[in-house]
Protein backbone atom coordinates (compact mmCIF):
# COMPACT_ATOMS: atom_id res chain seq x y z
CA UNK A 1 0.00 0.00 0.00
CA UNK A 2 1.16 3.51 -0.58
CA UNK A 3 0.96 4.87 2.45
CA UNK A 4 2.74 7.73 4.21
CA UNK A 5 3.66 6.87 7.61
CA UNK A 6 3.46 9.65 10.51
CA UNK A 7 5.61 7.71 12.98
CA UNK A 8 9.03 7.46 13.58
CA UNK A 9 10.01 3.53 12.99
CA UNK A 10 8.77 1.12 11.37
CA UNK A 11 8.58 -1.93 13.52
CA UNK A 12 5.36 -3.41 13.46
CA UNK A 13 5.66 -4.20 17.27
CA UNK A 14 6.11 -0.48 17.81
CA UNK A 15 2.93 -0.15 15.94
CA UNK A 16 1.05 -2.15 17.75
CA UNK A 17 2.43 -0.51 20.94
CA UNK A 18 1.37 2.91 20.21
CA UNK A 19 -2.45 1.35 19.14
CA UNK A 20 -2.64 0.16 22.41
CA UNK A 21 -1.90 3.06 24.18
CA UNK A 22 -4.41 5.21 21.87
CA UNK A 23 -6.81 2.83 23.19
CA UNK A 24 -5.86 3.10 26.75
CA UNK A 25 -6.15 6.74 26.25
CA UNK A 26 -9.51 7.07 24.90
CA UNK A 27 -10.71 4.70 27.64
CA UNK A 28 -9.44 7.38 30.11
CA UNK A 29 -11.35 9.79 28.29
CA UNK A 30 -14.35 8.04 27.93
CA UNK A 31 -14.85 7.27 31.72
CA UNK A 32 -14.24 10.86 32.36
CA UNK A 33 -16.96 11.53 29.79
CA UNK A 34 -19.08 8.69 31.46
CA UNK A 35 -18.78 10.22 34.92
CA UNK A 36 -19.69 13.44 33.73
CA UNK A 37 -22.47 12.22 32.12
CA UNK A 38 -21.38 14.05 28.58
CA UNK A 39 -22.50 11.99 25.25
CA UNK A 40 -19.27 11.44 22.94
CA UNK A 41 -18.68 9.92 19.35
CA UNK A 42 -15.00 9.22 18.63
CA UNK A 43 -14.62 9.83 15.08
CA UNK A 44 -11.53 9.71 12.46
CA UNK A 45 -8.18 7.87 13.85
CA UNK A 46 -8.77 4.55 15.78
CA UNK A 47 -12.29 4.33 14.40
CA UNK A 48 -11.18 4.75 10.70
CA UNK A 49 -8.68 1.99 11.65
CA UNK A 50 -11.53 -0.50 12.30
CA UNK A 51 -11.93 -0.48 8.64
CA UNK A 52 -8.53 -1.72 7.66
CA UNK A 53 -7.79 -5.40 7.42
CA UNK A 54 -4.59 -4.62 9.62
CA UNK A 55 -5.72 -2.10 11.95
CA UNK A 56 -2.29 -1.51 13.32
CA UNK A 57 -1.47 -0.38 9.59
CA UNK A 58 -3.09 2.75 9.99
CA UNK A 59 -1.08 5.52 11.71
CA UNK A 60 -3.01 7.71 14.43
CA UNK A 61 -3.03 11.08 15.46
CA UNK A 62 -5.08 13.15 17.53
CA UNK A 63 -7.84 11.39 19.45
CA UNK A 64 -11.17 13.18 17.98
CA UNK A 65 -14.49 13.42 19.83
CA UNK A 66 -17.35 14.97 19.05
CA UNK A 67 -19.33 16.50 21.68
CA UNK A 68 -22.75 18.69 22.21
CA UNK A 69 -22.33 21.87 21.65
CA UNK A 70 -23.70 22.49 25.21
CA UNK A 71 -21.27 20.08 26.80
CA UNK A 72 -18.13 21.73 25.23
CA UNK A 73 -16.76 23.98 28.00
CA UNK A 74 -16.77 21.69 30.40
CA UNK A 75 -14.99 19.15 28.03
CA UNK A 76 -12.46 22.16 27.38
CA UNK A 77 -11.90 21.70 31.02
CA UNK A 78 -10.69 18.67 31.59
CA UNK A 79 -6.94 18.57 32.47
CA UNK A 80 -5.83 15.57 30.49
CA UNK A 81 -6.95 16.84 26.89
CA UNK A 82 -3.12 17.85 26.01
CA UNK A 83 -1.63 15.19 27.21
CA UNK A 84 -3.25 12.67 25.71
CA UNK A 85 -3.53 14.44 22.36
CA UNK A 86 -7.35 15.09 22.38
CA UNK A 87 -9.07 17.04 20.01
CA UNK A 88 -12.30 18.34 20.84
CA UNK A 89 -15.05 19.25 18.09
CA UNK A 90 -17.86 21.65 19.47
CA UNK A 91 -20.70 19.39 17.41
CA UNK A 92 -20.45 18.26 13.89
CA UNK A 93 -19.89 21.84 12.56
CA UNK A 94 -18.80 21.57 9.22
CA UNK A 95 -17.89 18.39 9.11
CA UNK A 96 -21.58 17.08 8.38
CA UNK A 97 -24.97 18.97 8.09
CA UNK A 98 -26.84 16.14 10.53
CA UNK A 99 -26.93 17.28 14.20
CA UNK A 100 -24.92 16.06 17.35
CA UNK A 101 -28.08 14.25 18.64
CA UNK A 102 -28.86 12.75 15.07
CA UNK A 103 -25.26 11.16 14.99
CA UNK A 104 -25.46 10.03 18.15
CA UNK A 105 -28.58 8.34 17.90
CA UNK A 106 -27.19 6.51 14.86
CA UNK A 107 -23.30 5.23 16.39
CA UNK A 108 -22.51 2.06 17.39
CA UNK A 109 -21.29 0.95 20.88
CA UNK A 110 -17.43 -0.69 20.74
CA UNK A 111 -15.59 -1.55 24.12
CA UNK A 112 -12.02 -0.70 25.04
CA UNK A 113 -10.52 -1.88 28.14
CA UNK A 114 -14.24 -2.56 29.18
CA UNK A 115 -15.57 1.27 28.65
CA UNK A 116 -17.81 1.75 26.23
CA UNK A 117 -17.11 4.38 23.41
CA UNK A 118 -19.55 5.09 20.95
CA UNK A 119 -18.33 5.85 17.09
CA UNK A 120 -20.36 6.96 14.22
CA UNK A 121 -22.63 4.32 12.14
CA UNK A 122 -21.01 3.39 8.80
CA UNK A 123 -22.95 5.53 6.72
CA UNK A 124 -22.24 8.77 8.99
CA UNK A 125 -18.77 7.81 9.36
CA UNK A 126 -18.20 7.49 5.45
CA UNK A 127 -19.50 11.09 5.33
CA UNK A 128 -17.33 12.57 7.38
CA UNK A 129 -14.35 11.04 6.87
CA UNK A 130 -14.82 12.41 3.13
CA UNK A 131 -15.87 15.62 4.11
CA UNK A 132 -12.76 15.99 6.48
CA UNK A 133 -10.19 14.80 3.98
CA UNK A 134 -11.30 17.52 1.43
CA UNK A 135 -11.40 20.04 4.35
CA UNK A 136 -7.91 19.52 4.53
CA UNK A 137 -7.10 20.01 1.03
CA UNK A 138 -6.91 16.41 -0.07
CA UNK A 139 -3.19 17.07 0.63
CA UNK A 140 -2.40 13.84 2.16
CA UNK A 141 -3.08 10.76 -0.06
CA UNK A 142 -2.06 7.93 2.82
CA UNK A 143 -5.56 9.04 4.21
CA UNK A 144 -7.29 8.54 1.18
CA UNK A 145 -7.19 4.85 2.37
CA UNK A 146 -9.70 5.94 5.20
CA UNK A 147 -12.03 6.57 2.24
CA UNK A 148 -10.94 2.80 0.52
CA UNK A 149 -11.15 0.81 3.32
CA UNK A 150 -14.26 2.62 4.37
CA UNK A 151 -16.53 1.53 1.01
CA UNK A 152 -14.93 -1.55 0.74
CA UNK A 153 -15.45 -3.20 4.23
CA UNK A 154 -18.39 -1.43 4.58
CA UNK A 155 -21.52 -3.23 6.28
CA UNK A 156 -23.63 -5.96 4.45
CA UNK A 157 -26.26 -3.78 5.59
CA UNK A 158 -24.94 -0.12 4.45
CA UNK A 159 -27.64 2.04 3.53
CA UNK A 160 -26.35 4.31 0.69
CA UNK A 161 -29.41 6.21 0.80
CA UNK A 162 -28.76 7.02 4.77
CA UNK A 163 -25.52 7.87 3.54
CA UNK A 164 -25.95 10.58 1.30
CA UNK A 165 -29.83 11.57 1.61
CA UNK A 166 -29.24 13.21 5.04
CA UNK A 167 -27.22 15.94 3.21
CA UNK A 168 -27.34 18.50 0.33
CA UNK A 169 -27.15 17.48 -3.36
CA UNK A 170 -24.15 19.43 -2.87
CA UNK A 171 -22.45 17.51 -0.72
CA UNK A 172 -23.64 14.34 -1.92
CA UNK A 173 -21.35 15.14 -4.69
CA UNK A 174 -18.09 15.62 -2.74
CA UNK A 175 -18.96 12.30 -1.14
CA UNK A 176 -19.11 10.90 -4.33
CA UNK A 177 -16.40 12.67 -6.12
CA UNK A 178 -13.85 11.52 -3.01
CA UNK A 179 -15.16 8.03 -3.74
CA UNK A 180 -13.91 8.31 -7.25
CA UNK A 181 -10.78 9.50 -6.65
CA UNK A 182 -10.09 6.64 -4.33
CA UNK A 183 -10.92 4.60 -7.59
CA UNK A 184 -8.33 6.75 -9.54
CA UNK A 185 -5.82 6.69 -7.51
CA UNK A 186 -6.27 3.37 -5.13
CA UNK A 187 -7.60 1.51 -7.63
CA UNK A 188 -11.24 0.88 -5.55
CA UNK A 189 -14.16 -1.20 -7.19
CA UNK A 190 -16.89 1.10 -7.98
CA UNK A 191 -18.87 -1.48 -9.87
CA UNK A 192 -21.15 -2.83 -7.02
CA UNK A 193 -22.28 1.13 -5.90
CA UNK A 194 -24.90 2.68 -7.21
CA UNK A 195 -22.94 6.04 -8.39
CA UNK A 196 -19.98 3.87 -10.42
CA UNK A 197 -20.17 5.81 -13.00
CA UNK A 198 -20.90 9.35 -11.60
CA UNK A 199 -17.91 8.66 -9.30
CA UNK A 200 -15.83 8.24 -12.23
CA UNK A 201 -16.46 11.94 -13.57
CA UNK A 202 -14.39 13.65 -10.79
CA UNK A 203 -14.24 17.45 -12.06
CA UNK A 204 -10.28 17.38 -14.06
CA UNK A 205 -9.89 20.77 -11.37
CA UNK A 206 -9.86 18.48 -8.50
CA UNK A 207 -7.23 16.01 -9.47
CA UNK A 208 -4.98 18.53 -10.90
CA UNK A 209 -5.28 20.41 -7.28
CA UNK A 210 -4.57 17.44 -5.26
CA UNK A 211 -1.64 15.98 -7.58
CA UNK A 212 -0.29 19.64 -7.54
CA UNK A 213 -0.37 19.40 -3.77
CA UNK A 214 0.84 15.70 -3.56
CA UNK A 215 4.29 16.75 -5.68
CA UNK A 216 4.46 19.93 -3.82
CA UNK A 217 6.33 17.69 -0.87
CA UNK A 218 5.34 21.14 1.28
CA UNK A 219 2.85 19.83 4.59
CA UNK A 220 -0.28 22.58 5.39
CA UNK A 221 0.99 23.47 9.17
CA UNK A 222 -1.02 26.31 11.31
CA UNK A 223 1.27 29.04 10.49
CA UNK A 224 1.26 30.52 13.57
CA UNK A 225 2.92 26.90 15.04
CA UNK A 226 6.07 28.44 12.93
CA UNK A 227 6.45 31.70 13.64
CA UNK A 228 9.58 31.39 15.08
CA UNK A 229 11.21 28.99 12.17
CA UNK A 230 11.67 31.88 9.20
CA UNK A 231 12.23 29.70 6.72
CA UNK A 232 9.26 27.76 7.32
CA UNK A 233 7.33 30.59 7.73
CA UNK A 234 7.57 31.91 4.44
CA UNK A 235 7.09 28.31 2.82
CA UNK A 236 4.11 27.99 4.71
CA UNK A 237 3.06 31.99 3.88
CA UNK A 238 3.62 31.06 0.26
CA UNK A 239 1.46 27.76 -0.20
CA UNK A 240 -1.36 29.67 0.91
CA UNK A 241 -1.79 32.22 -2.13
CA UNK A 242 -2.96 31.46 -3.89
CA UNK A 243 -5.35 29.03 -1.66
CA UNK A 244 -5.52 25.60 -1.82
CA UNK A 245 -8.99 25.34 -4.36
CA UNK A 246 -10.24 21.97 -2.81
CA UNK A 247 -9.96 23.72 1.04
CA UNK A 248 -11.60 26.78 -0.40
CA UNK A 249 -14.48 24.86 -1.97
CA UNK A 250 -15.55 23.47 0.92
CA UNK A 251 -14.57 26.23 3.32
CA UNK A 252 -17.11 27.98 1.25
CA UNK A 253 -19.47 24.67 0.83
CA UNK A 254 -18.87 25.34 -2.72
CA UNK A 255 -20.39 23.78 -5.72
CA UNK A 256 -17.39 21.50 -7.62
CA UNK A 257 -19.31 21.95 -10.98
CA UNK A 258 -19.18 25.45 -10.81
CA UNK A 259 -17.24 27.32 -14.24
CA UNK A 260 -14.48 28.48 -11.43
CA UNK A 261 -12.52 28.91 -7.77
CA UNK A 262 -11.35 31.97 -7.79
CA UNK A 263 -14.46 33.59 -6.00
CA UNK A 264 -14.23 30.73 -3.61
CA UNK A 265 -10.74 31.11 -3.10
CA UNK A 266 -11.59 34.90 -2.17
CA UNK A 267 -14.29 34.08 0.04
CA UNK A 268 -11.92 31.74 1.95
CA UNK A 269 -9.14 34.10 2.25
CA UNK A 270 -11.45 36.56 3.89
CA UNK A 271 -13.09 34.05 5.93
CA UNK A 272 -10.07 32.50 7.58
CA UNK A 273 -8.27 36.30 7.88
CA UNK A 274 -9.27 37.29 11.15
CA UNK A 275 -9.24 33.84 12.81
CA UNK A 276 -5.49 33.68 11.64
CA UNK A 277 -4.79 36.55 12.82
CA UNK A 278 -6.10 35.90 16.48
CA UNK A 279 -4.28 32.65 16.48
CA UNK A 280 -1.08 34.62 15.71
CA UNK A 281 -1.48 37.34 17.85
CA UNK A 282 -2.25 35.35 21.16
CA UNK A 283 1.24 33.41 20.44
CA UNK A 284 3.29 36.52 20.11
CA UNK A 285 0.95 38.12 23.28
CA UNK A 286 -0.22 35.26 25.24
CA UNK A 287 -1.60 37.18 27.82
CA UNK A 288 -4.41 39.00 25.61
CA UNK A 289 -5.80 35.86 26.13
CA UNK A 290 -7.10 35.95 28.97
CA UNK A 291 -7.10 39.65 29.21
Amino acid sequence: MDQKSDVPYDNPAWRILAYKVRERRIAQLWAMLDECGIRGILIKGYAAARNYPDPFERDLGDIDVIVARSDCARVMTFPILKDLGIDVHCGPRHLDETSFDELYKESISVEIDGIEIRIPSAEDHLRILCVHWLTDGGERKDRLWDIYWAVKNRPSDFDWEKCLGRVSERRQRWIICTIGLAHTYLELELNDLPFGEEAKNVPGWLTRAIESRWKSGVSHVPIHNVLSDRKTFWKQLRKRFPPNPVMATINMEGDFESFTRLHYQAGHIVKQSLPSLKRIWYVIFPSGRNA
